[in-house]
C-alpha cells in the first residue's frame, strides 16, 4: 500500500495504484487560470493516517516562464456513497448498495508564475511568503505540512458542495484562493496564527466577514459598494475592510475583481460565450472596459481564451 507521502509525490501524473479505485474526479485546465485536479479514491484496505499537505515551489532562473507553485493534499476518513436514491440513508446497507465507504481524497492545485503575478506586481516584498508568490526566492523547495481545521474544511467543501455550472466555478475559485492563503502560513509557522485585529477574536465578527465574501460572490455580475456590503452584514466599514484584508489577504475590491476575471475565463473558455456576452454578464458598461480590466488582471486579451 502506498503511503500518503508517496501519493503526494506522484499526485495525479501517473495515477495512484491498482488497489485504489477512482470514485470521483473534477479537474480544470483553463489557460492562465488555476489548474486543479480533485480525485476521490476507494482504498480496499483501511487507512489510518494524518491528513497531509505538500507545497512544491519550482524555480528556474534561466526559464522563469516555467516557474510554478503547487499545492497537494491527501485526506482520509471521509465517507462516500454512490447511491443517491436513498436520501434518508442511516449508513446501513440497503438492497441497492453496501452503505457508505471510507475514501482517500487527493487534491492538486497548480499556480503558474504568470497567474500569481497579479497579486505581487504592485506589492512591496516584506517576507518569505511574498518572495515565494513573486518567485523572488532563489531556490526550489518542497515542504510538507499538516492540514489544520481551516484547510480541512475548505477541502471538504470542495468535495461536498451542491453548486453546479457557473455557481460551482465561482465557489471553487474562491475556496482555492482561500486555501492558497492559509497554506502559505506553513512558510512561517505550522501552527495556526491568531489575528492582529482584536475584533476578529469574536466569532460573530468573523462570520460577518465571511458573509461579506459570500455576498460578493453572489453579486459577481452586479457589483455592490463597500457601503452597501457594510450595511448588509451589519458591520462598520472600517472594520469590514480591515477584517477582510486580514482574513483573505487582499482588499475587498481586489478580491472581487479577481473573482470576476476568473469567472470570465471560465465563461470564455469552458462555456464558449462571446466577449460581448461575458462583458454584459459581469456587469460592465462596455466591452472596452471589460477587455481593459481582463488584460490588467490576467495579462491576456479576452479573445485569447476563445476556442
Amino acid at each position: 500500500m502506498m503511503q500518503i507521502l508517496d501519493i503526494l509525490k506522484v499526485a495525479h501524473k501517473n495515477g495512484i495504484e491498482p488497489s485504489m479505485n477512482l470514485l470521483y474526479q473534477k479537474a480544470q485546465h483553463i489557460p492562465g487560470s488555476i489548474q486543479y485536479d480533485i480525485r476521490r479514491y476507494y482504498a480496499q484496505h483501511p487507512w489510518v493516517a494524518e491528513d497531509t499537505g505538500m507545497m512544491v515551489y519550482h524555480y528556474d532562473e534561466v526559464k522563469p516562464e516555467k516557474n510554478y507553485l503547487e499545492l497537494r493534499f491527501c485526506t482520509t476518513g471521509n465517507r462516500y456513497c454512490e447511491e443517491r436514491s436513498c436520501s434518508f440513508c442511516q449508513q446501513l446497507p440497503t438492497e441497492n448498495c453496501d452503505g457508505k465507504i471510507q475514501t482517500v481524497d487527493v487534491f492538486t492545485f497548480h499556480f503558474t508564475a504568470g497567474f500569481l503575478y497579479q497579486f505581487t506586481h504592485n506589492v512591496k516584498l516584506n517576507n518569505r511568503k511574498d518572495e515565494v508568490l513573486a518567485f523572488k526566492h532563489p531556490h526550489a523547495f518542497t515542504k510538507i505540512f499538516t492540514v489544520c481545521n481551516k484547510k480541512r474544511n475548505i477541502l471538504d467543501g470542495l468535495l461536498n458542495h451542491s453548486y453546479i455550472g457557473a455557481l460551482e466555478n465561482i465557489f471553487v475559485n474562491a475556496k482555492i484562493h482561500e486555501l492558497l492563503l492559509y497554506s502559505l502560513d506553513c512558510l512561517v509557522d505550522e501552527k495556526e496564527e491568531g489575528f492582529s485585529c482584536k475584533f476578529l477574536s469574536d466569532q460573530r465578527s468573523k462570520e460577518q466577514i465571511y458573509q461579506a465574501r459570500d455576498l460578493l460572490l453572489q453579486h459577481i455580475g452586479n457589483p455592490v459598494t463597500i457601503k452597501e456590503l457594510s450595511r448588509k452584514v451589519a458591520m462598520n466599514e472600517c472594520y469590514l475592510k480591515k477584517g477582510f484584508k486580514e482574513i483573505f489577504g487582499t482588499t475587498i475590491f481586489d478580491f472581487y475583481q479577481q473573482q470576476r476575471m476568473e469567472h470570465a475565463k471560465y465563461l470564455l473558455y469552458e462555456k464558449g460565450l462571446s466577449v460581448t456576452d461575458v462583458s454584459a454578464l459581469l456587469g460592465y458598461s462596455s466591452i472596452s472596459h471589460f477587455s481593459a480590466a481582463f488584460k490588467k488582471h490576467t495579462g491576456l486579451k479576452p479573445c485569447d481564451l476563445l476556442k
